[in-house]
């Protein structure tokens, strides 16, 4: 039986045997053989396409899916059906809203350990990160349940007993086109905002992860969403250039690089669509002498070494103030040498592969640069080959600190998008600034220093859309997500991300004779 399709039989079964079915699911033995597309209530194959896909399972390089890329025809039948369930989703009540929304999460937390292997199977990060991902899923899509229900617009009282007032209405069919790091937790943060705010979506993951996104869907169907209401489309640039430039869609929300972002925004331009963009960014982490060192250690590691190092807001400049320069990196030297890498569905596993074999050369191809450039290697920047058999053809390499790192090296003012720390020297407050802004990148920042004045006053001035202050990485759900500059703009969670959902519209109330100039 195919994890991707659970039957009639299996769901009365809930939740023991998806828990059976999951932990029976070992590296090397998954292939999925359902169609990734999920249209009108099922899974389907596209009527037309521009292509065929392959999906690898990172860890040992074999294939898992090949799939077709959704064509122009089947773009359309997607945004029509979810059209069509628009108009009866965003015609309810936020409560009733609220409720699907919060069974949806229910059976996202039943199913938690089922999702979490089959992202970290897609995916290739550790099984621990990977249920951490599912649990902030099911989070947000409680969080934005409970505005649902609290979305209201305002009262103005005006002269001679007239008054107006505002409605915060859905947008439409919005698009959701997302990255291959967090699969599954970046298509519910769309989500979430989303069908609270009454809209539909037609969802494109990466073509490098096709798969939980799928289950996704199915969920939602077995939550109660009209049918149609939440889409899936597979594929790579074609597929999302029809996306974009649909005439029926309403807003496009894209997570990914900057390259590509820019793309995105100037298709949706020629529909006066708006966007909402999370792309990439090169963050620094400024670790002043008077910090708690083990915790300035513990964030630094927290900053470049989720997922592979595979993350946009990493603090992979991490700039240390020289006289606890050794004393700092000697300390993060040791923790890196000890990240146990391997099979990421073991339980001990905190570092897998990288997500292709692409993206691994790219990483090599940086850290041969700034070899070239003068870098000293302190730990790591090599091919790592696990000894289990089945592993041999993954794409692993060991997490790599670089020392003697300046500010003009490549792999200083360009992402990595892996496992790579760069370790600067600063001696002032204002020098660090200056240097940690001269980017063009500004998703995030972060700071460690016990001064509570400094730490304010440094991340009031770093140019970053988040910002950490003795601590790293951590996004919760309340908490708005985005970036300045080419990192983008829009913001994903927090009560925030309801304005990038919705439209207002005002409505003024003539409560006496109307009087004419002519």
């Amino acid at each position: 039986m195919s994890l991707l399709r659970v039957g009639p039989l299996v769901n009365l079964l809930l939740p023991n045997l998806r828990l059976i079915m999951s932990r029976s699911i070992s590296t090397g033995t998954f292939k999925n053989t359902s169609p990734l597309n999920y249209r009108g209530g099922n899974r389907v194959k596209p009527i037309d396409s521009v292509g065929d896909e392959q999906a690898y399972e990172p860890s040992t390089g074999r294939v898992i899916t090949t799939f077709a890329c959704s064509g122009e025809k089947e773009v359309n039948e997607a945004i029509q059906s979810a059209k069509a369930a628009f108009k009866i989703w965003s015609q309810k009540s936020g409560m009733e809203r609220s409720r699907v929304m919060l069974e949806a999460a229910r059976i996202i937390r039943d199913r938690s350990e089922e999702i979490a292997t089959l992202e970290t199977i897609n995916n290739g990060k550790s099984i621990f990160e990977a249920r951490v991902d599912v649990e902030i899923s099911w989070q947000t899509l409680e969080y934005y349940a409970g505005l649902a229900g609290a979305m209201a617009g305002q009262h103005v009282q005006l002269p001679g007993g007239s008054f107006a007032y505002t409605r915060r209405e859905p947008l439409g069919v919005c698009v959701g086109i997302g990255a291959w790091n967090y699969p599954f937790q970046i298509a519910c943060w769309k989500l979430g905002p989303a069908l609270a705010c009454g809209n539909a979506m037609v969802y494109k993951p990466s073509p490098f992860t096709p798969l939980s996104v799928v289950l996704l869907a199915e969920i939602f169907t077995e939550a109660g969403v009209p049918t149609g209401l939440f889409n899936v489309v597979q594929g790579g640039a074609a597929t999302g250039e029809f996306l974009c430039k649909h005439p029926d869609v309403a807003k496009v929300s894209f997570t990914g690089s900057v390259p590509t972002g820019s793309k995105v925004m100037e298709m949706a331009s020629k529909g006066i669509k708006p966007v909402t963009l999370e792309l990439g960014g090169k963050s620094p982490l400024i670790i002043f002498s008077d910090s708690d060192l083990e915790s300035a250690v513990n964030g630094a590691m927290m900053a470049n070494f989720l997922t592979q190092g595979q993350v946009c807001c990493n603090g992979t400049r991490v700039f240390v103030q020289r006289d606890i320069l050794e004393k700092f990196t000697d300390e993060v030297v040791k923790k890196v040498k000890k990240i146990k890498i391997g099979d990421p569905l073991m339980e001990d596993t905190r570092m897998g592969p990288l997500i292709n074999r692409t993206q691994m050369d790219r990483v090599f191809g940086f850290l041969k640069t700034a070899r070239e450039q003068g870098a000293k290697f302190l730990t790591g920047g090599e091919l790592y080959t696990p000894e289990d058999p089945k592993l041999k053809g993954g794409f692993y390499m060991t997490p790599c600190v670089l020392g003697n790192c300046r500010d003009d090296m490549t792999c200083v003012k360009e992402e990595i998008f892996g496992p790579v720390m760069s370790i600067l020297p600063f001696d002032t407050e204002e020098e660090v600034l200056e240097r940690a802004n001269a980017t063009t990148y500004g998703l995030a920042g972060g700071v460690f220093t016990r001064d509570i004045q400094r730490a304010h006053r440094v991340v009031a001035a770093l140019q970053a859309g988040m910002c950490f202050i003795n601590n790293y990485n951590v996004s919760p759900v309340e908490l708005p997500f985005g970036g300045y500059k080419k990192s983008g703009f829009g913001r994903e969670n927090g009560q925030v991300a309801i304005e990038y959902y919705s439209q207002l519209k005002t409505v003024c109330v003539e409560m006496g004779k109307v009087e004419s100039v002519f």
